[in-house]
């Protein structure tokens, strides 16, 4: 699977991901499911060969690393602004705002920045490195997430009131 498939792949994660992040959302405490995402993204990301340029190897590797990186912050980012507070039930719920749509037309526009430096360098990037990105971000935005409903101080109570639900 490459080129359309991959791009289809994407483009359906992200308008999947960014529905569900910006309605409230019961915060699962089953800790399989939060994972099994990005972990998908990863591999199908990882077993495609194009990964890395052969013809510019040191540029790809940095031009990836660099991306994981973009990917991680914005993930973790992404995570802490969102909202987390419980609900009259005490049921623990996750909400993302508009400082979490900033952190990810941010994580974009470094994206955007990185292929371009690529592009300009000739390095060929496929659309793995944009897949395993997105499942580095996926991963580090759930696992923060899961560590904020699991520490009172950082969970808001009530009806989600407060910007950053700590």
């Amino acid at each position: 699977m490459s080129g359309i498939p991959h791009a289809v792949v994407i483009a359906a994660v992200v308008v999947v991901v960014i529905v569900r992040q910006f309605r409230p959302r019961k915060v699962v405490e089953d800790v399989r499911r939060w994972w099994v995402l990005p972990v998908v993204l990863g591999w199908l990301a990882v077993r495609e060969p194009g990964l890395i340029d052969p013809h510019h190897q040191l540029a790809a590797v940095a031009l990836l690393v660099g991306d994981l990186l973009v990917g991680a912050v914005t993930g973790a980012a992404w995570a802490w602004t969102s909202r987390v507070w419980t609900d009259d039930s005490g049921a623990v719920r996750a909400q993302a705002g508009r400082a979490t749509a900033v952190v990810w037309a941010g994580g974009l526009v470094l994206r955007l920045t990185l292929a371009g430096a690529g592009a300009l360098a000739g390095v060929r990037q496929e659309s793995g490195s944009i897949m395993l990105t997105l499942a580095v971000s996926l991963l580090l935005s759930g696992a923060v997430v899961m560590l904020r409903a699991h520490r009172p101080e950082w969970v808001t109570q009530g009806a989600g009131k407060g910007t950053l639900g700590r």
